[in-house]
């Protein structure tokens, strides 16, 4: 597990590109056969994936980073398949899990392992995880069954629709909120206008983006922006005091992920255009 500390936005005004790249940026976050995970000191997150194809992969304690005798023993995990069919075991109840569909482990699941159905199309699991001070069932939600939110518009060139997974109405979570989202062709931004989360920390993953079509993140304070190019499946870390938005060369889809004080969705703080510098 990779560990990372980071910068405050002091710092963070002095950094170059790779600096930035380096401290924000997951590059390499899937890796076939392996479990891939990254651990921020922001809240506490951790950001990884699995891709089982010849084996069966599980996600196991660490007694150097997480001083636990199994993963979930004080955390809790959203997992979203972004690949073919594949399963995720807990304990003793074993899940399919579709391409978009989405498992909720609770704290206290010990045993936690992953498997495709065909080496030939393997699923494709994120995972994202925050520190967990209450118990909430293991949960299996499909993507059909996911609530969607239409926003946007065609003139502005951000028509999207939003999935709710795991929030206050959906799937219950100590801290975490996560769900993903699609653009729709010919919309090319996300979250614009910005906006900031004073109360909580934001991930997004971007997927969805076919070869030489990149993502320019636009991140860090409102008066003082920097832009991140992010190519498809990888993603990008947004303390509180950044902004998180972007637009590419075609539509696209991205998995966001919340945890910190609250879980209310609508928890922003809008930027003003007239602020972004």
């Amino acid at each position: 597990m990779e560990v990372r500390y980071t910068p405050n936005p002091d710092s963070y005004k002095r950094m170059d590109t790779s600096e930035l790249r380096k401290s924000f940026l997951l590059e390499n976050l899937f890796i076939e056969d392996e479990i891939v995970l990254t651990y921020f000191d922001v809240d506490r997150l951790i950001a990884g994936s699995a891709i089982p194809i010849k084996k069966t992969l599980q996600l196991s304690g660490s007694k150097d980073e997480l001083a636990a005798e199994y993963f979930a023993q004080r955390r809790e995990i959203g997992i979203i398949n972004i690949g073919g069919e594949g399963y995720i075991k807990t304990d003793d109840i074993k899940h399919s899990l579709q391409y978009k569909d989405a498992l909720y482990v609770g704290r206290g699941t010990r045993l936690i392992e992953f498997s495709s159905k065909a080496e030939e199309n393997p699923a494709k699991f994120y995972i994202l995880s925050y520190p967990a001070h209450a118990d909430y069932p293991t949960s299996h939600i499909k993507f059909a069954d996911a609530e969607p939110v239409k926003l946007g518009s065609s003139k502005d060139v951000n028509k999207r629709v939003i999935y709710k997974y795991i929030h206050l109405n959906g799937i219950r979570s100590c801290q975490l909120v996560m769900g993903l989202t699609e653009l729709e062709k010919g919309s090319i931004w996300n979250t614009m206008p910005a906006h900031l989360h004073q109360r909580r920390s934001e991930i997004y993953m971007y997927f969805n983006l076919v070869p030489d079509s990149v993502v320019f993140h636009i991140m860090g304070l409102p008066e003082e922006t920097r832009n991140l190019v992010v190519r498809n499946q990888q993603a990008v870390l947004s303390p509180s005091w950044s902004i998180h938005c972007g637009a590419t060369t075609q539509n696209y889809s991205f998995i966001w992920a919340m945890g910190g004080e609250n879980q209310t969705f609508e928890d922003m703080d809008p930027v003003e255009m007239g602020r972004l510098k």
